[in-house]
């Protein structure tokens, strides 16, 4: 769990989300370099010797062996509520504290957006905070589904 060692476990996850993006997506840096958007293509996603280690590095260094079933069973409904076919993903949409609330997010996705005119895959994303799910809509994403199941809605967007 998080407890005492949040930002050390913090900096673990977002290093793990920036590996897999890096293997298997793109990563978006702002022109301020105060956002980044990591993204991952379902169709690129394999399972490998690295992926292993650096799953392994997440349950270690972050998770924690107690919380394994948490994070499986909301894997599972993730997985349940995407597609089969290919997708693109983004992972994790972040800007830094002092530039929320300003240009910094919207620049960053219109620019993606425009990068990805011409796609015709799905995107997709989950989200359990409602400001992410606002946030979400304003860029064109549409609720899909909502699950409750783990104490918490889970909401599935897409666009396309």
């Amino acid at each position: 769990g998080y407890g005492e060692n949040r930002t050390e476990h913090i900096q673990v996850l977002m290093g793990y989300l920036f590996e897999r993006s890096m293997l298997f997506g793109e990563i978006f840096i702002s022109g301020n370099k105060k956002g980044c958007l990591l993204i991952k293509y379902s169709h690129r996603e394999k399972i490998t010797l690295k992926t292993i280690r650096l799953d392994i590095q997440l349950v270690v260094k972050c998770i924690g062996i107690k919380n394994i079933y948490k994070v499986i069973k909301r894997q599972k409904i993730a997985t349940r509520n995407y597609p089969k076919e290919e997708h693109i993903r983004p992972v994790i949409f972040g800007v830094k504290n002092e530039f929320k609330g300003g240009v910094t997010a919207a620049r960053l996705m219109l620019n993606v957006k425009k990068y990805y005119k011409n796609n015709t895959l799905p995107v997709l994303i989950d989200a359990a905070a409602t400001y992410n799910v606002q946030l979400y809509k304003k860029f064109g994403f549409r609720i899909i589904k909502k699950e409750n199941l783990l104490g918490f809605p889970i909401y599935f967007l897409r666009i396309n």
